[in-house]
């Protein structure tokens, strides 16, 4: 007999798919209902997704959370299809409604009417990313991924412009690929270990033999590509900027979640397959993992620097984010990862945050100002090509350059990692965890701590210079129109990363407690499989 807690777990899937299924059925000239309707499914998640994140951080017993298993139609895993909810699931639901909700928030100034189906889309990539966060097995990470990448084709179109069109058609080919590099890998798995839930293949791997172990990790490292290309890691990322860039305002802030998914799941197949019990595969791909995360940090801080658009330093800030996260879970070190995490949810709001602001900022001022004269003339801007759909949008009042700037400050402060805000915070976690290893630390972590201050330092100067330019220099160009519906939003966000710097410890020791349970891939098989189950022997090394 299941409890009425247990059914949270699936609430936040069937949720925004059963009410933009419904949506599909109402006309567009009825948005009032598909409004209401919308903020209360993102409401609800939100919700939802705090209780979860309430119920995954109670200890049960000498445990340090509580871990809720759905097995959907009571079929027992791995044979049938299991939901998983812990703490780092959890979490990422939270910061997902959390983006869901001012994103969604924010459009409704203007966006929404900008193309068909806008709230229908939104809502089935709510499903696809809430589904993928839940599942415990990989053919459902596969489908909850389809669904995810079919509403953002959609998205990604949102507001026609001929560099919208564009960019989709670059991320869609791309991201089509990656889907089959998926399906690949995912087979590869499949046909060694004859399983698809994630703990039952952590369970297997140290018992293939070595002619299947190679099969293992060809299959592995193919789907780790998949995912390699949604989290944007270089020389994978080249589609990242372009894109994010050319997407409507609350599709891009949207889109800030979607790197963190290709991370997520790197994340949990890294540590339950390849982690310290996995035996000969112990540690696969984690040098790949590190160094391709501080390529991406190269390639990211110098897009960083020589932006002269501030909707393609915000696409590079994302690439700089990822590729921190990447070479944090890539040294293997729990104490790091716990500081990456706190850094995934500041970076993920603030960059969200980021998005959303560049658009009012850039509302009073001529197409291009930002672009110098120089390029324009050599090279053209891109981002020009992106019409206006409308000419005025919101009031002009006397205090909007003031809010604009505080705003563009906090923005500047928590993406650079600059004290006092949690930017640094969770910076400075990574470092010290770094730092303070037992024994002298390694030489190939002085490059991640080397380029973990300097991209902060790039940043600064990228951003200090953009904001000088688009804020405090004297110019002809009009108070930016504002509405109260838009700069809400973005102050939600900016207060939740002040928040999370007063109330630092309490979360950091979330985070470190969701790292340590990460380390304990037998506990997660155990409370997944069932406690005592044995360990299931693939048919190739049985005798």
């Amino acid at each position: 007999m299941r409890s009425p807690v247990d059914h949270l777990v699936i609430a936040p899937i069937l949720l925004p798919l059963a009410v933009g299924a419904f949506m599909l059925l109402l006309g567009e000239r009825r948005r009032r209902i598909k409004m209401a309707l919308s903020l209360g499914t993102v409401a609800a998640l939100l919700v939802i997704s705090m209780a979860l994140v309430a119920i995954a951080n109670t200890p049960v017993g000498d445990r340090w959370s509580s871990l809720i298993v759905y097995p959907l139609g009571n079929w027992p895993p791995p044979f049938g299809i299991v939901l998983v909810a812990d703490r780092l699931s959890a979490l990422m639901l939270l910061v997902t409604s959390i983006l869901g909700c001012a994103a969604l928030v924010f459009s409704l100034a203007r966006w929404h009417r900008a193309g068909p189906r806008f709230y229908t889309l939104f809502l089935f990539l709510l499903t696809g990313l809430n589904g993928a966060f839940l599942t415990g097995d990989l053919f459902n990470l596969f489908v909850f991924f389809e669904i995810l990448l079919a509403a953002s084709y959609g998205l990604v179109l949102h507001g026609s412009g001929t560099a919208r069109v564009r960019a989709g058609l670059h991320y869609i080919p791309i991201n089509l690929v990656a889907s089959s590099l998926f399906l690949v890998g995912v087979s590869l798995i499949y046909g060694v270990t004859g399983t698809l839930n994630m703990a039952d293949v952590g369970r297997m791997v140290p018992a293939l033999s070595s002619p299947s172990l190679v099969l293992f990790e060809i299959g592995a490292g193919i789907l780790g590509v998949a995912f390699l290309v949604k989290a944007g890691m270089w020389p994978l990322s080249f589609w990242l900027p372009t894109t994010y860039a050319a997407a409507s305002t609350p599709v891009a802030a949207m889109f800030a979640i979607m790197t963190k998914v290709g991370v997520y799941v790197i994340l949990r197949l890294f540590l339950l397959a390849f982690g310290e019990e996995a035996g000969a595969a112990a540690g696969f791909g984690a040098e790949w993992l590190y160094f391709g995360g501080l390529a991406t940090i190269v390639f990211g801080a110098i897009g960083v620097l020589a932006s002269q658009s501030l909707q393609r330093l915000g696409g590079y800030s994302v690439l700089v984010s990822s590729g921190t996260l990447l070479a944090a879970i890539g040294t293997g070190n729990s104490a790091v990862i716990s500081g990456a995490l706190f850094y995934l949810v500041v970076s993920t709001l603030a960059i969200c945050a980021y998005f959303l602001l560049v658009e009012l900022v850039e509302r009073g001022r001529q197409a291009g100002a930002d672009v110098l004269a120089v390029s324009q003339e050599v090279f053209g801007d891109p981002d020009d090509e992106i019409e206006d759909e409308e000419d005025e949008v919101g009031v002009a009042i006397p205090a909007t350059i003031a809010m604009l700037g505080g705003a563009f400050v906090a923005c500047t402060v928590l993406l650079a990692g600059l004290p006092p805000l949690s930017g640094f915070i969770a910076k400075f976690a990574m470092l010290s965890a770094l730092l303070n290893e037992a024994g002298s630390i390694k030489p190939d972590d002085w490059a991640f701590v080397i380029l973990l201050m300097l991209s902060g330092f790039i940043t600064l100067v990228a951003m200090s210079r953009s904001g000088i330019r688009a804020l405090w220099v004297p110019s002809g160009d009009e108070i930016p129109r504002v509405r109260a519906i838009e700069i809400l939003p973005i102050g939600a966000l900016l207060f939740i990363c002040v928040g999370l710097t007063i109330l630092g410890g309490p979360a950091m020791r979330y985070m470190e407690a969701t790292a340590q349970v990460l380390y304990w891939p037998q506990v997660y098989a155990q409370d997944v499989l069932g406690t005592g189950a044995p360990v299931r022997v693939p048919s190739e090394a049985a005798p």
